[in-house]
């Protein structure tokens, strides 16, 4: 009797794992209509890891954008970065590492910028290159 209960413990909590593992929300689950435009990651795998995305948004009132960095790759000790622009305007579309990451004609087109650092912490700024 012990051996069937230990046993049905276990299937109810493999079954429970593989609900959670097929059933995670994606990108295509929240609001906003996200669109991945570029990527750039640099080569250095000893080093600090670069990530920049230029990503654009359809609806940018319900568009869950903190939501939408969250899900992007990061790696310890690098930095993330998710510039959102709207989809009906020009975007970049090559992407440099540094500080300025693309061409400046594009900078009042870009409406929001997440950034994750090196130490984990995450920003949202609106309007950050005007």
């Amino acid at each position: 009797m012990k051996k069937i209960g230990i046993a049905l413990f276990v299937t109810v909590l493999i079954g429970w794992m593989l609900k959670d593992t097929f059933t995670q929300s994606g990108i295509e689950d929240l609001k906003g209509g996200f669109k991945e435009v570029a990527n750039y990651r640099n080569e250095n795998n000893t080093g600090p890891v670069q990530r920049i995305y230029v990503v654009t948004v359809k609806d940018t009132l319900g568009a869950q954008l903190k939501e939408y960095g969250d899900l992007m790759p990061h790696t310890k000790y690098g930095n993330t970065k998710v510039y959102y622009f709207l989809s009906d305007k020009p975007v970049p579309t090559a992407l440099e590492p540094g500080d300025i990451n693309f061409d400046a004609k594009f900078n009042t087109n870009c409406f929001a910028l997440y950034e994750k650092s090196a130490m984990g912490n995450v920003g949202l700024i609106k309007w950050p290159l005007k």
